[in-house]
C-alpha cells in the first residue's frame, strides 16, 4: 500500500473516532441532563430554594482576604463593628493584632 493511501486511511478513521466520541458526549450529557432535571414537587418548595440562595452574602475576613459565606463564617464582635473570619486562627490573629495595637496608642 502506498503512503497516500495508508494517511488516508488513517485521516478516515480518525475523522470516525473523533464523530464517535462528539456523538457519545452528545447522548451522556442529554441523559444528565435529564436526570438532573428533576420536576418540583411544590412552588413553595423553590421560591424557599431561591431565597435562601439569593440571600446569602459573602463577608471578607480582614486577616487573609478570603470571602466566606456569612452564614459559615466566625463572627467577632470588636466595639461597635461585627466582624467575620474564616477560621479560628484568623480570628485569633486579628485580636492579638488589635490587643498590640490598643497597648501601643
Amino acid at each position: 500500500m502506498t503512503i497516500l493511501a495508508r494517511i488516508a486511511r488513517f485521516l478516515f478513521w480518525l475523522l470516525v473516532l473523533s464523530w464517535s466520541m462528539w456523538l457519545l458526549r452528545r447522548i451522556f450529557a442529554r441523559m444528565v441532563q435529564n436526570t438532573a432535571a428533576v420536576p418540583q414537587n411544590s412552588t413553595e418548595d423553590s421560591t424557599a430554594a431561591q431565597t435562601a440562595a439569593t440571600s446569602r452574602r459573602l463577608v471578607r475576613d480582614p486577616v487573609c482576604g478570603m470571602h466566606v459565606d456569612e452564614t459559615l463564617s466566625i463572627p467577632l464582635r470588636e466595639g461597635g463593628e461585627l466582624v467575620h473570619f474564616c477560621s479560628i486562627a484568623c480570628r485569633d490573629a486579628y485580636a492579638a493584632e488589635t490587643k498590640k495595637l490598643a497597648a501601643n496608642g
